[in-house]
């Protein structure tokens, strides 16, 4: 009608609304996907280097890097918890905490392995290299959260802070490791100024890696029942991200690609997230196996 009347004012008023309307309905739609029950909190992210030397710890880093990022354009705080260097350069490991409203949420959408293809600036001879790391992202847990810890099947280290710090660093026996001696799982802090900081840390890291376990079986045998086997291996990449002969990030498991690798590795990686929350819980398949290492 307004545009047979030729109603400019009107159907700019009509374009508005059209928009705000469109907007809500995808806050709305995006608000469905973190149905979990620790969605809505904060988050722990750990990034392990794959075999490979120093492409593996360097491009551990690169992900580090794209994390951050990440978490500032969010908004999000962020504290890198524990962090092992690499022998010439990068990272061998890091736990980062990251504080925001559905952090967890919307990171759970990175576990697995992420798979990098580029020609190696460590390489003399200019080699096309590939390489691999590790993510797994845990619940931060709350106080609230009953989580019971058996001293005697804690293992309890200490020893002294590698890499950049304060005067603290290289002087005591500050960090912690805590070993959970029946599932074998390691937690440690390094980064705080003391060996009780560092405890409290590794606690809380240890705390979330009891959760997340957890929650794997009990994810595990919601899958066995329903007749799903899923192999979580090492092989198993989620990403690619291929550097060379040509530039594109693909997601294996929703088939979500862009040929902007910077943009990605800068910390543009909503769709990507919003894409496998999206596959989750549409219980959609995998889109396709990974990609040959």
């Amino acid at each position: 009608m307004a545009t047979e009347a030729g109603d400019d004012d009107m159907l700019d008023e009509i374009a508005r609304d059209v928009a705000a309307i469109r907007a809500t309905y995808e806050l709305e739609r995006t608000a469905l996907l973190f149905h979990g029950e620790y969605d809505g909190g904060s988050a722990l992210i750990s990034i392990s280097a794959g075999a490979g030397g120093t492409e593996a710890t360097d491009w551990a880093e690169m992900l580090l890097r794209m994390y951050l990022r990440w978490a500032e354009r969010h908004r999000f705080k962020t504290e890198i918890v524990d962090q092992t260097e690499g022998e010439q350069t990068g990272i061998k490991s890091a736990t980062v905490a990251i504080d925001g409203r559905r952090a967890y949420g919307w990171l759970r959408a990175e576990r697995g392995v992420h798979r990098l293809v580029r020609i190696s600036p460590y390489d003399a001879q200019k080699r096309r290299q590939t390489t691999f790391a590790l993510v797994e992202v845990l619940p931060e847990v709350d106080d609230d959260v009953e989580i019971e810890l058996d001293w005697d099947q804690i293992r309890v280290d200490t020893f002294r802070s590698q890499g950049a710090g304060g005067q603290h660093v290289n002087k005591t026996d500050s960090a912690v490791r805590l070993t959970h001696l029946p599932t074998g799982i390691v937690a440690q802090s390094q980064n705080e100024r003391s060996q009780t900081q560092n405890k409290e840390m590794a606690i809380k890291v240890l705390k979330a890696r009891l959760l997340e376990r957890a929650l794997e079986e009990k994810e595990a045998e919601l899958r066995r029942l329903k007749g799903e086997h899923v192999e979580a291996g090492w092989g198993n990449q989620i990403r690619s991200y291929v550097l060379h002969p040509y530039q594109m990030i693909k997601d294996h498991r929703t088939n979500q690609e862009t040929s902007n690798t910077t943009a990605v590795l800068d910390g543009d990686l909503d769709a990507f997230m919003q894409a496998e929350l999206e596959r989750e819980a549409t219980g959609t398949p995998l889109a396709s196996a990974p990609e040959p290492a």
